[in-house]
């Protein structure tokens, strides 16, 4: 019995890497995040798009719905629920729904952040509990819903990484006080800070399973979770790079100036980095300890990290798609 619950996990592993079409290819947005698409030939898991939820109007209803209540804008066109329904295709309409309305809110935050009108303190408010501006009123508003059934460790663990978004966001901030720009090897993990690294634990409480300890720990899980974020942060890079408005904290932007190639030439090398980092996901995948996990857990850990494999595959459909790249 064991071996057959174990053999059904990792099936569901395999075929996230390798999910076949069922819809059409998604609209096409903006120019910039055209230049994606080299990586559906490239890459085995962003060959197809993604399923869509068949829920996603509700989905977007609530997204909407909590946006307005919370003080936050709601624009139907930027399609966060569209990127949730795709990474939630296979779970439950609740679980999409809270995690597009955390984007909403980490997509708010860095815009405020880049835009100047909020700074990197408001992190401290947030973990204060403090109310007083819309984003930190928004954000204790998803805490009490996604905190409830989590452990404390898991809390713990959420807290170390908006501790760590704050301070990337404040190296960025110092770095273009001074003028400086972050070297190719420093960029990485500059960048892993400010895409939000708790954006991945979000996935536990969504789907309301926890993962053990000892495994968030392990070298295999650790490389899943970095590697994609790492791919959805270059990503993202590379789409949102004409609106950077020559912000040097983006990867192409630092490949042209630091290497001297061109846009062309920069996205190119971007886009190799990023495959590469495909190929650590899956082999990270391949290599999790689910042998080593009672059934029940095993299950629960392999509905997080088949969220974590269709990530690139929905984020790249809603880069292309999102009037927000438009």
């Amino acid at each position: 019995m064991t071996t057959t619950v174990f053999a059904t996990v990792r099936t569901a592993l395999r075929n996230v890497m390798h999910w076949k079409p069922m819809l059409p290819l998604p609209r096409r947005g903006g120019s910039a995040a055209l230049a994606l698409l080299p990586l559906t030939e490239r890459v085995p898991a962003m060959a197809s798009p993604c399923r869509m939820h068949p829920s996603v109007y509700a989905i977007e209803a609530a997204v909407l719905d909590w946006a307005r209540r919370t003080g936050l804008r709601a624009d139907p066109g930027v399609g966060f629920h569209r990127m949730a329904g795709r990474a939630f295709a296979e779970f439950d309409a609740a679980a999409a729904a809270l995690f597009a309305q955390w984007l909403t809110w980490l997509f708010h935050l860095d815009d405020e952040l880049d835009e100047g009108t909020c700074q990197p303190d408001i992190f401290r408010g947030m973990l204060a509990g403090s109310a007083r501006h819309p984003l930190e009123a928004a954000f204790a508003d998803l805490w009490r819903v996604t905190s409830v059934r989590m452990s404390d460790r898991w809390r713990a663990r959420f807290a170390v990484g908006l501790r760590r978004q704050h301070d990337a966001c404040r190296a960025e901030a110092d770095n273009r006080a001074s003028g400086r720009m972050p070297t190719l090897e420093e960029y990485p993990e500059l960048r892993r800070g400010t895409v939000g690294p708790y954006l991945y634990d979000l996935v536990e409480p969504c789907l309301r399973v926890e993962v053990p300890a000892w495994v968030v720990e392990c070298e295999p899980w650790q490389q899943l979770v970095n590697a994609c974020g790492d791919v959805t942060a270059w990503c993202n890079d590379v789409a949102s790079r004409p609106k950077e408005r020559g912000d040097v904290h983006n990867f192409v932007v630092l490949a042209m100036r630091q290497l001297g190639l061109g846009e062309r030439e920069a996205t190119a090398w971007v886009l190799d980095r990023i495959a590469g980092r495909c190929q650590d996901m899956r082999h990270a995948a391949r290599r999790l300890p689910l042998d080593d996990l009672d059934p029940k857990t095993a299950r629960d850990v392999s509905k997080v990290a088949c969220a974590y494999l269709a990530a690139p595959r929905a984020h790249l459909d809603w880069l292309l798609e999102s009037d927000r790249y438009a």
